[in-house]
């Protein structure tokens, strides 16, 4: 997990293709440093203020996952007495895990933007379980949920991981 101050240039809808973008390079370096393709990032009144990648293999940690770690920080780091964590967004490469999904709903986080939809990702990654958690972050009273975007540009990421050829 890498703490980070950098200001954007763009507010709007245009904020999401940019973070999902840099989520996904995230996810192409957690697959280059030997782990599986997931990446992630947060952002708060215009500044990207932490990014990670995923971690299981390296760490050897099946918990080791980009929005567990970023919804545990948020949660450590943000004030949520005044609000703070709720002006923040998650940008991840895909859908978050059911795992994942409580984290977040626990950190107070407003919003998730995510490239690859769950259900996508499983069809992809050998062994993935294909639950969707969009619906449960939906139902927590707050979160907003926002993808797919830049779907086709996510699901490069995982053939290019996984090997499959493009359909």
């Amino acid at each position: 997990m890498r703490p980070c101050a950098v200001p954007l240039s763009v507010t709007d809808s245009d904020d999401h293709e940019e973070h999902v973008r840099r989520a996904l390079e995230l996810a192409r370096e957690a697959a280059a440093n030997g782990n599986t393709p997931f990446g992630s990032l947060l952002e708060r009144g215009d500044e990207v203020i932490a990014e990670s990648e995923n971690t299981t293999r390296t760490d050897n940690d099946v918990t080791a996952h980009p929005e567990l770690k970023l919804a545990r920080w948020a949660a450590r780091e943000l004030d949520d007495g005044d609000g703070a964590a709720s002006e923040g967004t998650m940008y991840t490469s895909t859908e978050p895990c059911p795992m994942c999904a409580g984290a977040i709903a626990l950190s107070g986080l407003g919003r998730v933007v995510y490239s690859t939809d769950g259900e996508t990702a499983a069809e992809l990654a050998p062994g993935d379980d294909p639950a969707l958690t969009s619906d449960l972050l939906e139902r927590t009273d707050g979160i907003e949920i926002v993808g797919p975007v830049l779907e086709a540009e996510g699901k490069a990421v995982h053939h290019e991981t996984w090997g499959e050829e493009e359909s």
